[in-house]
């Protein structure tokens, strides 16, 4: 589908919701964020926070996915939370946007701050994040919307696992995507916050590097880390992904934690 100049409508879950996103500029949402919110696997009547949700497909597809689930979008940028406002709007989505509300607000703020930007303390099951992912020493795009999303700054990560443990209830799930190289900041910033956190490599195919990485942590859990059995992504000499990849892109399935 296509939307209004400079944008597109794009299908997820195999048509089951949509979203506004901008064309040729700033972030656009796709794999990564349908493997992140197939991370959240809980059936409960469940509230989500997604942060730094972009035009909100990560947390449109938990919602999509998860009849009982509320989930509010946390995005700094106006422009990226007009696209998911919008997004909801759409009529491919009215099955859910009841559920689904938008917050402008930057998750870094801290305490009173961040409480009145609309970050309340203790109040999700679950929070899911896909934090930018670009060193500041890589080459930077000329697109700033596309900068502010991809970019990361000194103690980002330490920022914003600090208020997904803030805003998070006592046991509840933290769900993240990254690169492979950040893993030990994100393990040293849920420092004493979380525990049993579980890791799992994503590879692109059968011998070669992994090129993201899942990880889930529990808010005062004491138990161990885990390295999980890896994803490989595509079959053997071609594009097609693996049966459970697929699934779990299309919404039909959900990674559970052990």
């Amino acid at each position: 589908m296509t939307g209004e100049p400079g944008e597109t409508i794009d299908a997820f879950h195999r048509g089951l919701f949509h979203v506004v996103q901008p064309k040729g500029r700033g972030h656009r949402s796709g794999m990564d964020a349908m493997l992140l919110a197939a991370l959240v696997a809980d059936d409960r009547p469940i509230t989500v926070a997604d942060l730094g949700a972009g035009a909100g497909a990560a947390g449109l597809a938990v919602a999509s996915r998860l009849p009982a689930a509320e989930v509010v979008l946390f995005e700094r940028s106006g422009q990226m939370a007009d696209y998911a406002r919008r997004s909801i709007l759409l009529p491919e989505n009215a099955h859910m946007a009841g559920r689904v509300s938008v917050v402008e607000a930057d998750v870094t703020l801290r305490a009173k701050a961040r409480n009145e930007a609309g970050l309340p303390d203790e109040s999700f099951h679950h929070v899911i994040m896909n934090p930018p992912f670009n060193d500041a020493g890589d080459r930077r795009t000329p697109d700033a919307l596309k900068a502010e999303a991809h970019a990361m700054t000194e103690g980002m990560f330490e920022s914003w696992v600090r208020t997904a443990g803030a805003i998070m209830v006592p046991g509840g799930q933290l769900s993240l995507i990254a690169r492979p190289e950040s893993i030990a900041e994100i393990i040293d910033a849920c420092g004493r916050r979380f525990g049993g956190i579980e890791v799992t490599a994503i590879h692109p195919r059968d011998g070669e590097s992994a090129v993201r990485i899942l990880v889930t942590a529990i808010k005062g859990s004491r138990a161990r880390l885990s390295l999980r059995a890896p994803f490989i992504m595509h079959e053997e000499g071609t594009h097609k992904f693996s049966p459970f990849v697929d699934d779990l892109n299309n919404g039909r399935a959900a990674y559970l934690r052990r």
